[in-house]
């Protein structure tokens, strides 16, 4: 039995992750272009004082807007200067606030796909244009809409804001990686060792690793013997000993004794960054669908510049030039309905809001969206559907003894030691409230177990080399228990074997109601895990999962979701540590149980704040109803367009009838009231695992 008595990782700070657009990269909606280096942050922060910049200067514009005044009743003093103002502010907001949209929209022509950005800038520069020549007296007075323009800019730049604020990610998964290594590395030198920078070590240097620190680099141990916890990198849900002459990888914490270690590979080609380089390519390569509101905006791009070429040349014909030049500026004015910059960002941001609420942290928005089609989850074993840590699961006792007198022997016996074993046996003898007496001459040895006195016996705790030591035998049950992969200890007292305990990861008890409920729903449910066949096989058959991977390592987690997305299915991945994070970044929706690591944090698209696997059905139901608002929003928005465009081009105009600008005005208004209250009806859902559950459960 080995001990340990901390378990640390380097600390480090996380930069904020960039929020992801629907391409999968990150996109600066100051150019237009992806940024797959970050800098989100600062395009939050840019929006924000973009808009109340904007905002403070669009209050100005549309009272001294002409058009504004008549749609009103109310008539502007005769001041001097008062007919610049709107002109003057307006190419301002044009200009400034209008930037973002304006280089958006010729990125979108260069790279012949038209979207929101050009169907907004079209807008813009067409009422930007139209407004001028209407104030220097070239075109018709009914053209001023300096009053639209400023509040179309301001609309749009409020949608992008609130769209961004509610794409803010966590800590970026690759700065997390880099954060496993320590800060120093302790190189020999002769008979000194030198405290370096890890980066600075080379292949054959020999560094020491202290009780309780992280190994520097990839090596191979030639002095000493320790039981590592590598968990973070390997998933193993226990430390595994290693001794000289084994490998053992950066990252991975020495729990119990020092060891020397002998760099075997440095930089580039060590394990973990093996492991940040699958992660960064499985993040840069995931492929996002369009974005709806990007459809929608490309279709009424299309319909606009359409409509308005057909109402120029319909009226033209009729002899009627001025009408022509009217109703098509009007109809490519009016086909950037404000509803449709708000349709998405709205719903996005009460979604992400509420699920915060529930536990639920969304990271990639086109994660949540993806979550309703997932038909297939795959659940990593340690930390997800088990605790990630030993329980005692079942207590032989021997020698006439009692459970419970093994169990407080035991625990007695265990009390001073830190190991993640001895808290389980504590932890055991607590819950069944056991009088457990006080030990003393308390003594550890590394691979072996602990010796104590107990009430004047001399009790022992622990594995293999504990019975051949004491040259006593295992107890039969030892093993079947064996056979399932479980964690075997035996308690001696006074050289004579009197029971023996069998630990495992223990399972949470609501992973079983969590698979049970995705079936219900008719999900496929698989469990991967680096543990052995033994013990995947025992945790499987228990939660009732449909498939199993057992012993799979880091590198493989990731080509095993792409194995089942190759079959066609939309996997949803469900991990919570290093180990985790390639195949987090692989999987259609990576989901983070948040008492997990920064990486698998950083590489997922959700992180549930809690540990509760149920949660996962909250997701799906979140995912769900927001893509229900974000298509009836849509409908809305886009609604307006195929009732005001028409009408604005004049198809009543024959029975007497042309869509005014204060009707258009107060329709485009009624849209974006509507797609508002509709987004706030997603707060009226409950995301608690137990109510997911109980939907799934209604609705079977």
């Amino acid at each position: 039995m080995q001990h340990h008595s901390t378990h640390q990782t380097a600390p480090g700070e996380h930069a904020p992750a960039p929020a992801r657009d629907h391409h999968g990269g990150d996109y600066d909606r100051g150019s237009g272009q992806h940024d797959h280096g970050g800098g989100h942050g600062d395009h939050v922060a840019q929006f924000r004082r973009l808009f109340w910049v904007m905002l403070a200067l669009s209050v100005p514009t549309v009272l001294a807007s002409r058009m504004f005044g008549h749609l009103l009743g109310y008539e502007l003093p005769d001041l001097p200067g008062l007919s610049w103002v709107s002109p003057v502010l307006g190419t301002v907001i044009y200009l400034w606030g209008g930037r973002p949209f304006l280089t958006g929209a010729v990125s979108e022509v260069r790279g012949r796909r038209p979207g929101m950005m050009l169907l907004i800038g079209m807008a813009i520069t067409v009422a930007f244009l139209a407004s001028w020549g209407s104030t220097l007296g070239v075109l018709d007075e009914r053209l001023d809409f300096w009053w639209e323009l400023a509040l179309l800019v301001v609309i749009m730049l409020l949608g992008h804001w609130v769209e961004m604020r509610s794409l803010a990610a966590t800590s970026s998964a690759l700065d997390s990686l880099a954060a496993l290594l320590p800060d120093e590395a302790e190189r020999v030198e002769g008979d000194t060792t030198v405290t370096v920078a890890p980066g600075d070590l080379q292949v054959g240097d020999v560094v020491v690793v202290r009780p309780g620190a992280s190994v520097p680099a990839d090596g191979r141990i030639v002095d000493g013997s320790a039981s590592m916890d590598e968990s973070m990198v390997t998933g193993e849900s226990t430390p595994v000993r290693r001794e000289q002459g084994d490998d053992v990888v950066a990252g991975t914490v020495a729990t119990d004794s020092g060891l020397r270690v002998e760099v075997t590979a440095t930089g580039d080609e060590t394990t973990l960054a093996g492991i940040q380089k699958l992660v960064s390519e499985a993040q840069s390569s995931s492929t996002r669908t369009q974005r709806l509101a990007d459809r929608a905006a490309a279709w009424l791009f299309w319909f606009a510049l359409g409509a308005a070429v057909v109402t120029a040349v319909v009226w033209s014909s009729l002899g009627m030039p001025d009408a022509a030049v009217v109703r098509a500026i009007t109809v490519l004015v009016i086909a950037c309905p404000h509803a449709l910059g708000l349709a998405i960002p709205l719903v996005v941001s009460i979604a992400t809001e509420r699920a915060a609420r529930g536990g639920v942290l969304v990271t990639d928005r086109m994660a949540l969206e993806t979550m309703r089609s997932v038909d297939t989850v795959l659940f990593d074993k340690t930390g997800t559907l088990t605790r990630g840590e030993p329980t005692v699961t079942a207590v032989e006792p021997a020698g006439g003894r009692s459970e419970e007198d093994v169990l407080r022997l035991a625990a007695a016996a265990e009390g001073d030691s830190e190991h993640p074993l001895a808290r389980a046996i504590v932890a055991a003898a607590a819950e069944r409230e056991l009088d457990v007496p006080r030990a003393e001459d308390f003594a550890s040895s590394p691979a072996v177990g602990v010796r104590a006195v107990v009430d004047g016996v001399t009790v022992q705790v622990g594995g293999p080399a504990l019975l051949e030591q004491e040259e006593v035998p295992e107890l039969d049950v030892a093993q079947r228990w064996r056979a399932d992969g479980a964690i075997i200890l035996h308690a001696v007292a006074d050289g004579q074997v009197v029971g023996a305990l069998r630990l495992a990861d223990g399972i949470r008890p609501e992973s079983r109601e969590a698979v049970e409920a995705l079936h219900a729903a008719g999900v496929d449910v698989v469990m991967i895990t680096g543990d052995a066949q033994a013990v995947a096989d025992a945790v499987a058959q228990e939660v009732g999962v449909d498939r199993v991977y057992a012993g799979v390592r880091p590198e493989d987690k990731s080509s095993t979701v792409a194995e089942l997305q190759a079959e066609g299915r939309t996997v949803a991945m469900v991990g919570d540590g290093v180990n985790d994070a390639p195949a987090l970044a692989q999987a259609d929706v990576g989901l983070a149980i948040g008492a997990g690591t920064d990486v698998a944090i950083g590489s997922a698209g959700v992180v549930l704040a809690g540990s509760d696997p149920r949660s996962v059905l909250a997701v799906r139901d979140l995912s769900r109803a927001s893509y229900r608002r974000m298509t009836q929003n849509l409908w809305w928005a886009a609604g307006y367009n195929l009732l005001a465009v028409p009408l604005a081009a004049g198809v009543l105009a024959p029975v007497g009838f042309v869509l005014p600008m204060s009707v258009g005005a107060l329709l485009m208004s009624a849209s974006t009231v509507v797609v508002a209250l509709n987004a706030q009806l997603l707060r009226r859902l409950d995301l608690s695992p137990e109510a997911s559950t109980r939907r799934v459960r209604d609705a079977g």
